[in-house]
């Protein structure tokens, strides 16, 4: 079957009104990196959003990945749910629609254990992706333009900005974890660091609107990664999104 853009576009406005579309300023979440990746086949298409951020609700930083695809791959199965009905309301609700969750920082020390969303003053390294890395200098902050809340004290979220800036690859999703939900058919055509996202928090404002998704379809829909041409400016970085985590 060969997608059309707007059919496309019908599946991304559905999941923004069911808010299962990436909200930047999520007021549960401080963004701290994002990533767009779209893959095709002669009959499939898929698209991949990554969110690294903090939540305090989560306890320690994590990737959202956000699959929206015409056919999606490694879904819940029946034995995830408590009832048949439950499962069967899973899938219906969300045809072409899937989320999971990553954690590329270990819990460790370097949390405060008095103060869960703040970074432990002794610390002095974190575990990324296995390895051992140092907490970033206080210097990295105001390099980076991350203002600190209640200086000198480190928010667990201000650590994530710097890192996403400094380690943007490990903080963000490994080949592997993006595709979770992608058809092993499928094949990478384009992937964007920066990109001009809509404010969906507006009900006005959905990806059938937003020039950025509308050749993003179209690219999806052709193979022609030419079509994406954007006129307007990204705003993915995360001083764009101040409302995000303030809830």
């Amino acid at each position: 079957m060969i997608w059309k853009g707007n059919e496309i576009l019908s599946i991304l406005d559905n999941c923004c009104q069911a808010f299962t579309f990436p909200m930047l300023d999520n007021g549960y979440v401080y963004l701290a990196a994002t990533r767009l990746s779209l893959y095709r086949s002669s009959s499939d298409w898929g698209m991949v959003i990554e969110v690294f951020g903090f939540s305090p609700r989560s306890g320690i930083p994590d990737i959202q990945i956000y699959t929206f695809a015409s056919q999606l791959y490694n879904r819940d199965s029946a034995e995830s749910y408590v009832t048949s009905e439950a499962y069967d309301n899973y899938l219906k609700l969300n045809p072409h629609n899937d989320t999971r969750f990553f954690f590329p920082i270990e819990e460790g020390t370097w949390l405060s254990s008095e103060e869960c969303e703040s970074v432990d003053s002794s610390a002095s390294s974190l575990i990324l992706r296995g390895a051992t890395i140092p907490l970033p200098d206080i210097g990295d902050y105001s390099n980076f333009q991350v203002s600190l809340e209640e200086s000198p004290q480190i928010q667990v979220y201000e650590l994530c900005r710097v890192l996403a800036a400094k380690y943007r690859d490990g903080v963000l999703a490994s080949q592997e974890e993006r595709r979770v939900s992608i058809l092993p058919t499928m094949q990478p055509i384009l992937q964007l660091e920066e990109w001009n996202h809509p404010d969906v928090v507006d009900e006005e404002a959905l990806p059938s609107r937003s020039e950025t998704f509308q050749q993003l379809a179209k690219v999806l829909e052709t193979g022609d990664v030419t079509i994406y041409n954007p006129s307007l400016p990204p705003n993915t970085h995360w001083s764009h999104w101040p409302e995000g985590g303030l809830l």
